[in-house]
């Protein structure tokens, strides 16, 4: 049996999301998985942004080191994935009616997202036998494999509970825009963009640092903005500003975004097969506009995206169309999908900043001296984060099977 590892850190050095502890947060999991848990450093492979000297965390470099850890992996394998970095959620873009949910996604250093259906395709692929456990210190997390099962949080029913308003509000554009705003209202803080946007998330500082920060913060929308030099992004250009600038080594949803698109423009003029009006049709036609323009710009704009299959319109749905995750895949998440998970700072001493539940994680196995399982490390970060004021809520994704087991077996 081999235990093989990812670490995957990134500080966003120089931008306006700049993190501080999560390059800290891979260097003391990799010494914890070298010193507590018997790994090789050779079967260790670390991403970080802060060291030109090392493999970076772009979305190109960290699919291609997981599906290189899944395809070699053999029976009896076990699989560890630790990420802490930017977390955020893309919301429905299509214009259709029944596309309402949220994609959740990690955010690489480059921008180049990857998405909750790109890590529900990496557990599909581990061999029978074998398992992969996905610790997730960022935003929004709890849905990066939602549709394994839920053995602690609440992730799975403020998804159905979030869908049902939607569809209870879809008779009338206002009351889904309502809705959309209320949601908006509680996650983030406007900064001029026409449409609220979901994709405006930040991790939080530690609550005595908050106040401070807050003006230095900025969200991933920033980054576009900063990579791109356009400060027209919002709902209805996301994913095709993503496209715009990782084109061929986008994420597989977001090309089949594209193609959606360029399927409906052709065969429709654009026009949803499902007429709603109002803020749905707002959406969907700025995604409309955008292809069109590039596509009179360059006939051959949306190739890259051509070759990707897509079966139904579902598959191209935020949030929707997955199948149910079986076997070995464990989803040990810092947050909720509607919580953020904090970044924290101690004062006085900048170069300790660290990620508050990687944090936890390590006091947690240094006083348990390693022996904990699933269950007890999640349980155990839950009443440690509250007794240090921070609001996230971990969760834990797993068949029932892997719920007393080991963290690290």
């Amino acid at each position: 049996m081999a235990k093989k590892a990812m670490l995957i850190g990134c500080n966003y050095p120089g931008t306006k999301i700049e993190l501080r502890g999560c390059v800290n947060d891979v260097r003391r999991m990799n010494n914890c998985l070298i010193e507590r848990y018997g790994f090789s450093d050779n079967d260790i492979t670390v991403l970080i942004d802060t060291d030109p000297s090392c493999i970076q965390p772009t979305g190109k470099n960290i699919r291609s080191a997981i599906k290189k850890m899944v395809r070699s992996a053999e029976l009896g394998d076990a699989l560890f994935i630790h990420y802490s970095g930017h977390g955020t959620r893309l919301p429905a873009e299509t214009g259709e009616a029944d596309d309402t949910g949220y994609d959740e996604c990690i955010v690489p250093c480059d921008m180049n997202l990857i998405i909750d259906d790109d890590f529900r395709e990496f557990v599909k692929e581990v061999p029978e036998g074998c398992k992969i456990k996905i610790v997730a210190d960022s935003c929004h997390s709890g849905g990066l494999i939602r549709d394994a099962k839920e053995q602690i949080g609440d992730s799975t029913n403020t998804k159905i509970q979030e869908q049902g308003n939607y569809h209870q509000d879809l008779g009338s554009s206002f009351g889904f825009r309502r809705f959309l705003l209320q949601r908006m209202e509680q996650e983030i803080e406007s900064r001029g963009i026409h449409i609220p946007s979901a994709f405006r998330h930040r991790r939080r500082r530690h609550h005595e640092e908050e106040d401070k920060e807050e003006e230095e913060e900025e969200d991933e929308i920033e980054m576009l903005k900063q990579k791109t030099g356009k400060d027209d992004i919002d709902v209805g250009k996301l994913r095709l500003t993503l496209f715009d600038i990782i084109k061929e080594d986008a994420s597989p949803k977001v090309k089949k975004f594209i193609k959606f698109v360029f399927n409906k423009l052709q065969h429709h003029g654009g026009e949803s097969e499902k007429q709603e009006g109002g803020f749905l049709e707002m959406v969907g036609s700025l995604a409309i506009k955008f292809l069109k323009q590039k596509l009179n710009e360059n006939e051959e704009y949306a190739e890259p995206a051509m070759e990707t299959n897509v079966a139904n319109n579902q598959e191209v749905y935020a949030g929707a169309g997955k199948d149910r995750v079986v076997g070995g895949g464990i989803l040990i998440s810092g947050c909720q999908s509607d919580q953020k998970s904090a970044d924290a700072n101690p004062p006085g001493n900048p170069g300790k900043a660290y990620g508050a539940f990687s944090n936890a994680i390590q006091l947690i196995i240094q006083e348990t001296d390693a022996q904990v399982t699933n269950q007890e490390l999640v349980l155990k970060a839950r009443k440690l984060l509250k007794s240090q004021g921070f609001t996230q809520e971990p969760g834990l994704h797993c068949s029932d099977h892997h719920l007393h087991r080991t963290f690290v077996c």
